[in-house]
């Protein structure tokens, strides 16, 4: 039998599956923009957070400070961040998403609300509150993921 044959047969494997299709989704957006998924996710942060420095970047991707910053290289290169020095402080450099960047990454949240769309289409209103309900109860006894 094939591995994509094997039935799923506890309710977390199709919890992990859902998980699967959504994340699929974001990858096929991203790659479709020539982006690494590190690279979306810190060009989506830049825009939400501009003027970020390199060390906020590295601990809310919980990376390094080298890896940013060779990150950041890629996006620079392409355009789509600008950083800039502190007046004062040198060495202290702020990072922003340049237009071209922020519209590289504008529409990712509406191609995930479509993908969640797509996901829960075979659920009515109804269906749709039970489960949010479930999760909720699940959720509500685990540790929260930090960003």
């Amino acid at each position: 039998m094939d591995e994509r044959e094997l039935p799923l047969t506890t309710s977390l494997e199709l919890v992990r599956w859902i998980g699967w299709a959504q994340r699929r989704a974001g990858e096929d957006w991203i790659r479709e923009r020539e982006l690494s998924h590190e690279q979306a996710f810190v060009l989506g942060y830049l825009v939400k957070n501009p003027g970020a420095i390199q060390r906020d970047i590295a601990e809310v991707s919980r990376t390094s400070a080298a890896s940013v910053s060779s990150l950041l290289q890629g996006l620079e290169r392409r355009e789509l961040v600008q950083r800039r020095t502190e007046p004062g402080n040198e060495r202290t450099k702020r990072v922003f998403a340049t237009p071209a960047g922020e519209q590289l990454i504008a529409g990712f949240e509406t191609a995930m609300n479509a993908a969640d769309e797509t996901i829960l289409a075979p659920l009515d209103e109804a269906e749709r509150a039970a489960l949010q309900a479930l999760l909720v109860k699940i959720t509500a006894a685990l540790p929260r993921p930090s960003r």
